[in-house]
């Protein structure tokens, strides 16, 4: 019997605006794919094959070299993977390479979670329950029983648990180390892939480098490499307990390197089809049919070419985060070519010239950190901002509202030049001003924004450039029917924070389909610290899976 999937309610909400579904997809009626017969690797790239039929052969053989990796790594990753002996397809596909799919490859990797003996856990009844199989691996313990009695700031319980055992007293302020030890048992490794857009730390690349984390530094770290030991071997030190987006970025990528996981993961990899069936038992066998994925798409190579690959699977997990798709206005003009969703565009403009302490203003749309992460940046080069957003600025739903002024100054300090410098209500924050209760209603190719403002009045303003930063959803348009049957309401959009894909609580395991897992926030999690508790679900229930494998 399936275990009961899990609520989300009380995620702390980061944007300004509610997600829309993307576009619909076709519903999607499971077929069989058939055995999977995988064919030696020739050196040649062969065109991408639509979804197999039955007895069709499923090749690995097909990925082409992308660019990055370097080629010594995908050299490897064919020499493990693709290799004659094997006649499965792969164990596992990983969708995503950033904290969520890393730390699932580092378990996959046979690296493995003990306690370390005589160490003694602050919260009494997990210490008990810990001291109760002394010796046994957590991946090999009941996740369900030691995770019961866990308090925290997240809803999933392997995460409180993983997060609890990484670090038992971070959430009282202590700095207390971790109660694991990592052991290396290659026995127990399961082959796997990663494939991502990017380098390994997936969209944490595509952040201004300077911006500060919202987390504290220590909470971004992976097992057995602490963020503050890596930065202080490269004589880095944290603001304020926090850390740079390109520190952590740059820790990601050495994060891979330093254990050893290069070889399993494929960059510039862009999934654009996940389609499953089962596949039949082969020769005299008698076990029932197993799950079988087939996933296609592209790589980009350093000359921006694109080369197909199709490979099979027994496990797919999504680990694509949620930053795919920038969330849309949904007015006229806002395709115009000075209309962005990304803060990176507002650096590049800075660059070019196009923003200067002399142009017009930079108008930004939005309440969540984005934009204020977007005003701090034009403010720290002089750049005149107009700020809009929908919300009242004492609305308590504003994440400023939600977060410590000791520890986020910079952040109050934007929330209150939004309350101090509105255009109801001048105040000395020159080049500066707030929009509240303002609704977008156009853009227009002069350059010109049109607002309707509290009264119903409309208003235009003369801008530059036009940053629209209100939120982000995933993009799943390579499942079938973007992935809308997974989530916890089929009826309403797939949402990280409102709606995110059904798992079950102790495997992450989608409950609509075998051998379908989703990690990070996905299935809900939204914070590195916890995203790895959902690491070691998939990997115990991977393990599992194994162990019940006949001979």
């Amino acid at each position: 019997m399936p275990l009961m999937s899990r609520s989300r309610a009380g995620t702390l909400t980061y944007g300004d605006e509610s997600q829309k579904r993307g576009p619909p997809g076709a519903v999607y009626t499971s077929k069989t794919l058939g055995s999977c017969r995988p064919e030696p690797w020739n050196g040649e790239v062969e065109s991408a094959r639509p979804l197999l039929g039955k007895d069709a052969a499923c090749t690995r053989g097909q990925l082409p070299v992308p660019n990055p990796p370097p080629a010594t790594a995908m050299s490897n990753w064919r020499k493990d993977h693709l290799g004659a002996s094997s006649s499965e397809p792969l164990k596992v596909i990983i969708i995503g390479n950033g904290p969520s799919g890393i730390c699932l490859s580092y378990l996959l990797s046979g690296y493995t979670p003990y306690v370390k003996p005589d160490s003694v856990h602050p919260h009494p009844l997990l210490h008990r329950k810990l001291t109760e199989v002394p010796g046994v691996s957590i991946l090999d313990q009941d996740l369900s029983y030691l995770s019961e009695g866990l308090e925290g700031r997240c809803e999933s319980p392997v995460a409180l648990l993983f997060d609890a055992l990484l670090r038992p007293d971070t959430d009282f302020g202590g700095n207390m180390e971790s109660v694991l030890m990592w052991k290396h048992q290659k026995e127990r490794a399961i082959p796997h892939v990663v494939l991502g857009r990017n380098l390994p730390g997936g969209a944490w690349h595509s952040i201004e480098g300077s911006m500060v984390t919202l987390s504290q530094g220590q909470w971004m770290g992976l097992p057995d490499l602490q963020v503050k030991d890596w930065m202080r071997r490269k004589r880095r030190g944290l603001r304020n307990s926090r850390a740079t987006a390109g520190d952590i970025a740059h820790y990601y990528r050495d994060y891979v390197t330093k254990k050893g996981l290069g070889h399993n993961f494929v960059s510039g990899a862009v999934v654009t089809a996940v389609e499953w069936g089962t596949s039949e038992p082969s020769g005299s066998e008698v076990q029932s049919p197993r799950p079988l994925f087939q996933v296609s798409g592209f790589l980009t190579s350093k000359d921006q070419s694109q080369r197909p690959f199709s490979l099979c699977a027994h496990n797919v997990v999504l680990a694509t985060g949620t930053s795919d798709s920038p969330t849309q206005l949904g007015i006229p003009g806002e395709t115009l070519p000075f209309v962005y969703h990304e803060l990176s565009a507002l650096e590049a403009a800075r660059r070019a010239g196009t923003v200067t302490p002399t142009s017009d203003p930079v108008l930004i749309i939005g309440a969540g950190l984005s934009a204020a992460d977007a005003v701090l940046y034009a403010r720290h080069y002089n750049i005149p901002v107009i700020h809009a957003f929908r919300r009242t600025v004492d609305d308590p739903g504003l994440v400023f509202n939600q977060l410590p002024k000791m520890l986020y100054p910079e952040y109050h300090k934007v929330h209150q030049m939004m309350r101090e410098q509105s255009i109801l209500s001048p105040s000395p924050y020159e080049g500066y001003r707030s929009l509240p209760e303002h609704q977008p209603l156009l853009f227009k190719e002069d350059h010109q924004a049109v607002f309707r403002d509290p009264k119903g009045l409309q208003k235009v303003f003369g801008i530059s450039l036009v940053l629209v930063l209100i939120g982000s959803h995933p993009d799943l348009s390579f499942l079938p029917g973007a992935g809308a049957d997974l989530a916890m309401d089929p009826n309403q959009p797939l949402s990280a924070k409102r709606n995110p894909i059904d798992v079950e609580p102790f495997t992450y395991q989608s409950t609509q389909q075998e051998g379908l897992y989703a990690v990070g926030p996905l299935a809900g999690d939204n914070f590195v610290r916890f995203v790895q508790g959902g690491a070691l679900a998939v990997a115990s229930s991977l393990l599992r899976k194994e162990a019940r494998k006949p001979p």
